[in-house]
Parts: C-alpha cells; structure tokens; sequence
C-alpha cells in the first residue's frame, strides 16, 4: 500500500545564479569605490635654536600679548605696518645690513607677529630673526 500522495520526485533545488549574480554586483561596487590613494609624509628638518648667532647691535622689536610693540625699549604708540616700518627704517638709519630680532610673547596673536614681518619688509630688513627660549 502506497499512502503518499503527489509526487515521488519532487527534490529541492538552490538556484545559485541569482545569488552569483549579486555577490558579482556586490563585488564591484565595492572596487569601484575603493580608493587607492597613497598617502605620504613629509621628511622635514627643523631648525635648531641659539643664542650664540645675536648680534649686539641688532634692532630689537618685542611684541606683548594684548599687541603692543616696542623696537629697543622703546613703545610704539601705533600698531600699523607702516608706522612700524618707518620706527624701523628711523631705527636702521646708518647700518647697512642692520638684523632684526622679533621677540613675541608665546600669547601673542599669529596676526601681530606677520604684521611686525610685513614692517621689516616694507622698511628693506632683509635679515629678520626670531628670538627663542632656550630649552630648560
């Protein structure tokens, strides 16, 4: 007695084509948006500070914190670049190669620093160095 109803050779099948299919999609979407970049860095020397390369006779310009400049001692009353150029060119009447030195305070705005850059270069100061701390 045979009880089973319907058909004896019904197997189940997995269609693996749709399923190659997507993963084939997937695959090169993901090549696609892969970004091949290299990235690299760059090998720098940085300078070593000194105090030995002073010159005694340099023009000093400090720079406060709130602003304020003052060229070798001396405050001045405008914070123009012209105004510091013409302190500065008054300053470096008589040397031929005078050098000068910024001392900015470390809370000094980046602003002040460049505009005190910009007198020097208006003024025709072509050496123009940076006072450093010397590491404790």
């Amino acid at each position: 007695m045979n009880f089973r109803r319907g058909r004896d050779d019904d197997d189940i099948e997995i269609n693996l084509i749709p399923l190659i299919d997507v993963l084939l999609v997937i695959l090169i979407f993901l090549a696609a948006t892969t970004s091949f970049t290299h990235y690299n860095q760059m090998k720098l020397q940085l300078p070593q500070a000194s105090a030995d390369a002073l010159t005694p006779d340099a023009l000093n310009l400090a720079i406060s914190q709130e602003g304020l400049y003052a060229l070798n001692g001396q405050l001045l009353s405008d914070t123009d670049a012209r105004e510091i150029a013409d302190a500065l060119r008054a300053a470096a009447s008589g040397h031929k190669d005078a050098v000068l030195v910024i001392n900015a305070d470390s809370q000094a705005s980046h602003g002040a620093v460049v505009r005190a850059m910009e007198a020097a270069r208006l003024a025709g100061l072509s050496r123009v160095n940076f006072a450093t701390q010397a590491p404790q």
